[in-house]
């Protein structure tokens, strides 16, 4: 799961690319969320009438589900900030910052969680860091574009930002923590998780939406992103609930190399220097957090 997790990660900026149409993504984002969760709850329904059929005659406290709705909301906001920091930063200033929500995630994984975290794992732990900057901020190049990176943020971009990476790591740790302490199952987890994810979701389309219809601009592409989206959410509960947020770190940095190799491929990007400075510190802080007794 891990290795599939891996794989969907590193391929969804190019699957996002692929979906363009004159260099412009034709379709609503917000709808896309709508139907990822849509389909994590689907997901989880078959899970549970496949696997935990008696579970559906437990009667279950609203202690066991209200939770799940705070979980959805910090989730739901998060993606929305994704969308109105572009406002303020261009896109590559983004994905440099938004490498703070490694430590930012590491932090509230120790403090809210209690694990004490030794200082080699701190190590490895900014080494991820160093390796999504190194990543961001030129890991490809594009042989027909050779002007350098120029990184631009606002003082409002930069609270954003800053809020941004706060929210990402306490939906995740806060999620983990629910996911841990209660006695249930997680395919019945992922139900209420997944419910307050559509109908929030599903709230913000139809506050935001404009004159486009729900599916405008889908192709094949945005459904194989709804598909492997979906699962590998699914798949991310499953780290949480019996691995760590610091897991799913972990995967997401180990995402750099298939993402690099599809873009090489499909695209005619070259690597550079600074993606194999990225991957020595990936496999640097993998062998100082799990590799070293």
């Amino acid at each position: 799961m891990l290795v599939l997790s891996v794989v969907i990660y590193g391929s969804h900026a190019p699957l996002l690319t692929l979906c363009k149409v004159d260099g412009l993504i034709p379709f609503s984002s917000t709808s896309v969320v709508v139907l990822v969760e849509l389909t994590k709850l689907v997901f989880s329904l078959l899970f549970l009438l496949t696997w935990n059929r008696e579970l559906l005659g437990v009667a279950v406290s609203w202690r066991h589900v209200a939770p799940f709705a705070l979980s959805a909301l910090l989730y739901a906001a998060n993606n929305n900030l994704v969308v109105h920091m572009q406002l303020f930063m261009d896109p590559s200033t983004y994905q440099v910052l938004s490498n703070l929500k490694i430590v930012s995630t590491a932090l509230l994984y120790s403090l809210f969680l209690r694990q004490r975290l030794s200082m080699r794992k701190w190590l490895a732990l900014f080494l991820l860091v160093a390796a999504g900057v190194s990543y961001s901020c030129g890991g490809l190049e594009d042989p027909g574009s050779p002007s350098k990176m120029q990184l631009h943020i606002t003082l409002v971009g930069l609270f954003l930002i800053s809020v941004y990476c706060l929210i990402s790591g306490l939906s995740a740790v806060y999620t983990e923590a629910i996911l841990k302490t209660q006695a249930l199952p997680l395919s019945l987890q992922n139900l209420f998780l997944y419910f307050f994810g559509v109908l929030l979701n599903l709230i913000g389309y139809f506050w935001s939406s404009g004159e486009g219809s729900f599916l405008e601009g889908f192709s094949s592409w945005v459904l194989v992103i709804v598909v492997s989206q979906a699962l590998n959410g699914l798949i991310m509960s499953v780290v949480m609930k019996h691995s760590s947020n610091i897991t799913r770190l972990f995967v997401i940095s180990c995402s750099i190399l298939v993402n690099a190799l599809l873009s090489a491929t499909l695209f005619n990007l070259q690597l550079t220097l600074l993606f194999f400075v990225a991957v020595s510190c990936v496999s640097l802080a993998v062998h100082l957090y799990y590799g070293v007794t």
